[in-house]
């Protein structure tokens, strides 16, 4: 990998955009490295959380030349591939059976943002700048935009921000519900690595975890009782592993 530096300490995968003089835009080559690096920490068992981060610029969207090109010829095979290998790199991460922290540092713009919020939490600089800025420049948000902002932080503020171009920084995401928790540039990773580590030092429970979680908080959630139903599986073999014949032996 040459655009993606991917590291693993203490169960915690840590993949980190490494592009910054072009602070992080998505090329073809870097939405698959990130994608590869999504699912290489996913076919690890001994990996239990990833970390998504950008270091100083956390990702400043699809590269311009990806857009132009498709622009030009939307229907054209390759153009039209491109496009999608930028919307893998955030799908397959969020669609990862591992629980995902985004450590937003600088600029999270358009696809970048859509990066962000495809992880289960976002841990934000202060001063981070959280903004589509699709209509900005003049195109229509891609990549299931408007649901990613609404799943995270509800109507108002996907209409605030994506009809209407509203920048939030990171404190003022907190406050919306985007970002979880917010820090000086210097405590962002370290305060994201360490949530991943409480997750990680279980893998396998962390696993079943993130699918609970997901199958219950996704677009329409759960009725309780059928919550309750999902949640039994899990929770028996967590109990057979933890007080069974096998862990007394």
């Amino acid at each position: 990998m040459t655009e993606i530096a991917y590291a693993v300490e203490e169960h915690v995968a840590v993949i980190t955009l490494a592009a910054p003089e072009r602070r992080n835009a998505l090329s073809v080559q870097m939405a698959g490295e990130l994608t590869e690096a999504a699912l290489t920490a996913e076919a690890d068992p001994t990996v239990g959380a990833v970390v998504v981060t950008g270091g100083p610029h956390f990702c400043a969207g699809a590269a311009r030349n990806v857009l132009a090109d498709t622009g030009a010829d939307p229907t054209e095979d390759r153009n039209y591939r491109n496009l999608g290998a930028v919307y893998d790199a955030f799908t397959r991460l969020g669609g990862i059976g591992l629980p995902t922290v985004a450590a937003v540092r600088g600029a999270a713009v358009g696809a970048g943002l859509n990066l962000a919020l495809a992880t289960d939490l976002r841990v934000v600089s202060r001063t981070a700048r959280l903004l589509p800025g699709f209509a900005q420049i003049g195109i229509h948000p891609g990549g299931g935009h408007f649901t990613l902002l609404n799943r995270t932080a509800g109507r108002e503020a996907a209409a605030a921000m994506g009809l209407f171009g509203e920048e939030v920084d990171g404190e003022r995401a907190v406050q919306l519900g985007l970002a979880w928790a917010a820090y000086d540039d210097v405590s962002v990773e370290p305060e994201a690595i360490a949530l991943a580590r409480r997750v990680a030092r279980d893998p396998a429970l962390a696993r079943r975890l993130v699918a609970s979680f997901r199958h219950q908080t996704g677009p329409g959630g759960l009725p309780w009782a059928a919550a309750v139903e999902l949640e039994r599986a899990p929770q028996m073999w967590s109990l057979r592993r933890k007080h069974g014949a096998s862990a007394a032996d």
